[in-house]
Formats: structure tokens, C-alpha cells, sequence
């Protein structure tokens, strides 16, 4: 495992791209996410943010994932985020992210959806 405090992979899935946020996504790494998300989301028409590796999310990685809802929209591209798990999963409820993101338990859901 990586000590660097966030990493990212992704991989394409029925014609989304799929973002893997692993470790935290805070105020010390929310401006580098924002990049990397927009660095993806220039380069496809569907972007989701997996979530299953991320270990904690603050107020900063909130806005940071709204940032990237509001560009995705701007330029009229599909957004999403998928597999939100533990505390990171409540932060998001708490916060009713779901009011501005469409957020779905897994891959699976949003390829039904």
C-alpha cells in the first residue's frame, strides 16, 4: 500500500470511466483530486468517482466532488459517484450530497440505472 495520503486508478466500464479515490481526500489532497477528476473528465462523456477505497472524506472532498458535478454539467457530460462505503458513505448522506450528485451503492446500480 501506497503512504502517499490519496492515489487514483481507473479503468473504463460500458462506456464510463471509472475513478478509484484510495486513501483520503481532504484539504491537504482535495485540490490535487480536482485536477486529476478534470484531467478524466476532459477525456470521456461519463465519469464516476469510485469511492470503495476512500478511507475518509472532509468538508473539502465535498466541495471538491461538487466542483467536479458542476463541470461535468457545465459541459454536458454524465457524472457520478459509486461505492461509498463506511464513514465515507455517512459523511455523504449527512451532508445530502445526493440533493446535487447522483450517488449509487455500485458499478452495477449506475450501469442500471
Amino acid at each position: 500500500m501506497s503512504d502517499l495520503p490519496i492515489s487514483y486508478s481507473s479503468k473504463e466500464i460500458n462506456g464510463w470511466l471509472f475513478l478509484q479515490l484510495r486513501g483520503r481526500l481532504d484539504r491537504t489532497t482535495a485540490e490535487e483530486t480536482a485536477a486529476e477528476g478534470e484531467k478524466h473528465l476532459a477525456a470521456c462523456q461519463k465519469l464516476a468517482l469510485d469511492l470503495s477505497a476512500l478511507s475518509y472524506l472532509s468538508s473539502a472532498g465535498i466541495r471538491t466532488i461538487l466542483k467536479l458535478a458542476g463541470g461535468a454539467k457545465q459541459v454536458e457530460k454524465s457524472f457520478a459517484v459509486v461505492s461509498p462505503e463506511g464513514m465515507v458513505k455517512e459523511i455523504l448522506e449527512m451532508a445530502r450530497l445526493d440533493m446535487f450528485v447522483n450517488i449509487y451503492s455500485s458499478a452495477e446500480e449506475l450501469e442500471n440505472a
